[in-house]
């Protein structure tokens, strides 16, 4: 049987669907699935389960399996013309499980999820729509090119990126809890899968990938529900409630390079939710928190936009589309209303656009007692915070308190102050701390049951007051610690938490790119590496010309929102800047926009030390050493990066200028670097 490109088979205990890419065999007789690719790729003994009461319901323990025939039909949606099936499992006594799949034509990935429907109202605040549990061998089949005796790595991606928290890639034999998606991988081959949810409108999701033996993946678990110290949850996941409850949408894909399948997850998850749009040029300009941090007054921020103007803008740093910024960050009312008056129309002279910080979700105050500001005493904060179940605000996180941005009044004050934001003329704000908002607890209105359902609250809510249509003019969102999804309510999200100039911060942002790059222009319009500090901030040491360099660098191939983080009031810092932000040929790399792709991704909790993007004139490369006192030599392989070096490398350094015929060693370039120094090179290939 036929409907559409998609093969439909009913054998005596199995049925199978084949849409070319993919396989699906449903077991009849155990209720197990198996997911086979033509690459020889498969993933078998897959089931689902739910928490029902204090009972595990499992799908292979009913004793009834079978396919839906009324749900097997045609679709058609963003993802392209696909097939829609379930897959139902039955038992006297219990709720009615449904697996419901979609597949689509020539994709090497479905969209799964589970369905449990009671003949009563129910609850429950886990569901879990993917699993496999082996105790010996291997639930997973790498396909061809894999070799057998090749580590298999399991990539941790953090919930948010508060705490200094950081990606990384276990090899197996490991157990690893990531959030949201995985991927689990041969190092060498690149060939995996990727595995995540694309529906972030009610849970949490928890992704489990354990291994006891290096050559076997013996257990997987895709659940919704998760919440626990990296969610920065202190009480368990909120319930859903419901005759009919829907897991999470999760996606399910194997690829020939894992990479290329991180960055088709990332587009997924905007075919459902499209990034917020953007129209302007790539963020440029300064942010005050590293330079002052909480000495910010009139006289730095007017100062960095003069020295902006005078220096800088007509100078290649700034673009044709007027994205020049120049951004108050936290202690922005340390000036006085007339200061803060005149700082907006200076920098507007100048031809800049002011920005602005604001925290939605936190109260930074100790008395929850103290009246919401803005209401005349009418409303106290504690009315508006995040509850536990006996009542009591939460505890707090990085020092503040949770706001439930359920409250009427908390979505008040925060239409109140970005009201006033726009009316004073800001252009930009950063929203920090937004992961509060989305801590489990106790709601004010009744149907927000969960976190995540109160977080996308409290978005909508930041987006419809500055919607475009209604302010009149565009105002860029930039997210700093918050969750990595739901995402589609801001332009940029910092990419890790905070980093400034050392090398050892350098590093640490990178190691968020190395792990997820693949979130530029997918989920979010722009990555955002953090404030770029060149020289110093009032609470660092002077760092040297090498670490001030990586750090450009590293921010240059995010792409990337540029904002720079030093004082310009002190002359090394104004030389480095005159210096450094306006040559033309590394400035229009950063104006791309485009977040440059590791080379490698196995590293562990590192950052990987190469990263390329390839483009018309070339490939280019980016080469760090983050050794403080070592020399390093990396040897950048052709074959690694897809580059032909069969007629020849030339090989262009774009901060010195040099240019010559690549060196080549194994089939690559040896990359010599002094302690703490990277390169930005690009490889044409010899005519």
């Amino acid at each position: 049987m036929k409907i559409g490109q998609f093969a439909l088979e009913q054998r005596m205990e199995e049925y199978v669907v084949d849409n070319g890419v993919i396989q699906a065999t449903v077991h009849l007789t155990d209720g197990h699935v198996s997911l086979k690719w033509s690459s020889g790729a498969a993933l078998v003994g897959l089931y689902a389960e739910a928490r029902y009461g204090l009972v595990q319901l499992r799908s292979t323990f009913y004793s009834k399996h079978v396919v839906n025939e009324t749900s097997t039909h045609a679709i058609e949606d963003g993802f392209g013309k696909g097939l829609h099936w379930s897959f139902e499992h039955e038992e006297l006594g219990k709720p009615l499980m449904r697996q419901h799949f979609r597949m689509y034509e020539q994709l090497p990935y479905l969209l799964m999820e589970l369905e449990v429907e009671s003949e009563f109202e129910w609850e429950t605040n886990e569901m879990t729509p993917l699993a496999a549990y082996l105790n010996d061998g291997s639930i997973a089949q790498f396909g061809e090119g894999a070799d057998a005796n090749e580590e298999i790595r399991a990539l941790f991606v953090p919930f948010d990126n508060d705490k200094w928290v950081r990606y990384a890639s276990h090899a197996i034999p490991c157990s690893v809890h990531s959030y949201e998606t995985t991927a689990i991988y041969r190092a060498q081959s690149r060939n995996g899968f990727v595995i995540g949810s694309v529906t972030h409108d009610t849970w949490k999701t928890g992704v489990v990938v354990e291994g006891t033996f290096p050559e076997d993946l013996g257990r997987l678990r895709v659940y919704g529900g998760a919440a626990d110290m990296q969610t920065r949850d202190t009480v368990a996941h909120g319930t859903i409630r419901g005759k009919s409850i829907v897991s999470p949408t999760i996606f399910v894909g194997a690829f020939s390079d894992y990479r290329d399948g991180l960055e088709v997850y990332g587009k997924a998850n905007a075919v459902l939710t499209p990034a917020l749009p953007w129209e302007g040029g790539v963020p440029m300009g300064w942010n005050s928190w590293s330079a002052v941090m909480g000495k910010l007054d009139y006289d730095v921020y007017t100062h960095t936009s003069d020295f902006f103007s005078k220096q800088l803008q007509q100078n290649s740093f700034a673009d044709d589309h007027g994205s020049l910024y120049v951004n108050f960050d936290s202690f922005w009312n340390n000036l006085s209303e007339e200061q803060l008056k005149d700082a907006i129309r200076r920098v507007k002279a100048n031809g800049q656009k002011p920005g602005t910080y604001y925290t939605p979700f936190a109260f930074w105050g100790n008395d929850p007692d103290t009246p919401v500001e803005g209401t005349d005493g009418a409303v106290l904060y504690r009315e508006i915070l995040i509850k536990d179940a006996a009542g009591q605000p939460l505890p707090k996180l990085d020092g503040a308190f949770a706001i439930d941005p359920s409250h009427p009044a908390a979505l008040e004050r925060i239409r109140k102050r970005l009201e006033s934001f726009v009316e004073q003329g800001f252009d930009y704000v950063k929203l920090d701390f937004l992961t509060h908002g989305a801590m489990e607890g106790i709601f004010y209105d009744s149907n927000i049951r969960t976190g995540i359902q109160a977080y996308n609250k409290g978005m909508a809510c930041v987006c419809e007051t500055l919607n475009p249509e209604k302010i009149g003019r565009p105002f860029l969102i930039n997210l700093s610690i918050a969750p990595l999804f739901p995402h589609g309510y801001a332009h940029s999200r910092r990419v890790s938490c905070d980093a400034f100039g050392t090398i050892n911060d350098t590093e640490y942002m990178l190691n968020a790119l190395t792990y997820g790059w693949w979130i530029n222009d997918s989920l979010y319009r722009f990555n955002d590496p953090d404030h770029v500090v060149l020289y110093k901030s009032d609470n660092q040491r002077a760092i040297s010309e090498h670490e001030g360099r990586s750090r450009l660098n590293s921010a240059v191939i995010a792409g990337t929102s540029l904002l720079l983080g030093d004082d310009y009031r002190m002359e090394e810092a104004a030389r480095r800047a005159k210096e450094w932000m306006t040559n033309p040929e590394i400035m229009a790399l950063a104006k791309r926009g485009v977040t440059f792709r590791p080379v490698e991704c196995s590293s562990g909790n590192k950052s990987g030390n190469l990263f390329m993007l390839r483009a018309e004139e070339g490939t280019y490369v980016a080469a760090f050493n983050f050794e403080v006192e070592k020399e390093s030599i990396l040897l950048a392989s052709f074959a690694r990066m897809g580059i032909d070096s069969s007629k020849g490398i030339v090989v262009r350094d774009l901060w010195s200028g040099q240019e010559g015929q690549a060196v080549t060693e194994s089939d690559g370039h040896r990359i010599e670097l002094a302690p703490s120094e990277s390169k930005l090179l690009l490889y044409v290939q010899a005519q």
